[in-house]
């Protein structure tokens, strides 16, 4: 079966603009559009009839989950209001608009996610993050409306998600190259679906056994919030355990900011005394002193394939069930080097 891989192989355009040339969409000029459909129709291309049937009934929106109800940052949160605003742009360019999905519609309460998206008749659904009742989230993966996941790993949703166990290795491997063995971790919350927090420590706990090195488990902490307060509680705790640590690994700034703090609280100087790894790269990481070692999310290239699985699920085209998006490490002033 010829897929729009292929056709993009062929002509040399990106297989998101095939799409959008094919679903008759998106700001191409005329003869980028000729010329794809042309290619399309030589190879000979046949859509998914079904899919085809169902966009004469398009309303070209797309809806969006986005609740924050353990961040509590809003659109300020580095990873999901990035992902919004660059998916936002990318589906306009297909000709898509955007609506919140939620639990509730003005004075109207809808039982689910689904019955608000069959009330607003919305294409897709981009899940931004969720709340943690994911009943909700698993009765729209079994529905016929196409789903792509930017945080969450749910059965039958296509997820673009970060590679956090390959980054929490890579924290693991940079502390410990620079002397650092015994090692905390501070986790936020997790389950069965969002998992980002204990991929990360898997990540760390791999490092540490590759240099026969062990993550004790009293220098774990593990935080029903990703706070700043979080964080302070959750040195507290660690210190209370354990006061030889020399480095801490956060799964995300603001827990690490936080520590930090409780950390000169408490006596002790950072990097001098205890060493800091974060994740996220809030802006204001760049600016505190230390200035904090960390991670990016890679908005720009979770938000792009989020948008290409959804306009190749609108027009029948098959995708991959998960992408990992490598993170990139940021390296500041918050970690020392041991002699």
């Amino acid at each position: 079966m010829i897929t729009i891989y292929d056709i993009a192989k062929k002509t040399g355009y990106s297989a998101p603009t095939v799409s959008k040339a094919l679903n008759g969409t998106g700001g191409l000029s005329p003869e980028t559009r000729r010329k794809i459909l042309k290619s399309a129709e030589e190879m000979g291309y046949s859509p998914n009839m079904t899919a085809r049937a169902l966009s004469t009934k398009k309303s070209y929106l797309i809806g969006i989950i986005f609740e924050d109800l353990y961040m509590q940052r809003g659109f300020e949160h580095p990873l999901f209001g990035g992902v919004l605003t660059k998916f936002r742009s990318e589906v306009e360019a297909s000709g898509y608009d955007l609506i919140f999905i939620s639990t509730s519609f003005g004075d109207t309460k809808v039982n689910s996610y689904v019955e608000h998206c069959k009330l607003r008749n919305v294409d897709a659904v981009v899940i931004i993050n969720p709340l943690d009742d994911y009943s909700k989230i698993i009765e729209l993966a079994k529905s016929d409306i196409p789903c792509v996941s930017t945080n969450d790993l749910v059965p039958g949703i296509p997820a673009v998600i970060t590679d956090n166990e390959s980054a929490g290795f890579d924290a693991g491997e940079f502390l410990i190259k620079n002397g650092h063995t015994k090692i905390a971790y501070i986790a936020g919350s997790s389950n069965e679906y969002s998992q980002a927090a204990d991929e990360r420590l898997t990540g760390l706990r791999r490092a540490l056994t590759k240099h026969n090195l062990q993550l004790e488990d009293k220098n774990i902490e593990r935080c029903s919030l990703w706070t700043r307060e979080a964080g302070e509680s959750a040195m507290k705790n660690i210190l209370s355990r354990n006061t030889d640590i020399t480095a801490v690994f956060a799964a995300n700034d603001n827990m690490a900011i936080g520590a930090m703090n409780y950390c000169k609280q408490f006596g002790l100087k950072v990097p001098e005394d205890i060493s800091f790894v974060g994740f996220d790269d809030e802006n204001f990481s760049e600016f505190y002193q230390p200035a904090l070692t960390t991670f990016s999310q890679n908005r720009k290239l979770i938000a792009e394939l989020s948008e290409e699985i959804l306009m190749n699920q609108l027009i029948g085209v098959p995708v991959k069930d998960c992408i990992r998006v490598p993170a990139d490490f940021i390296v500041r002033d918050s970690v020392r080097k041991i002699c």
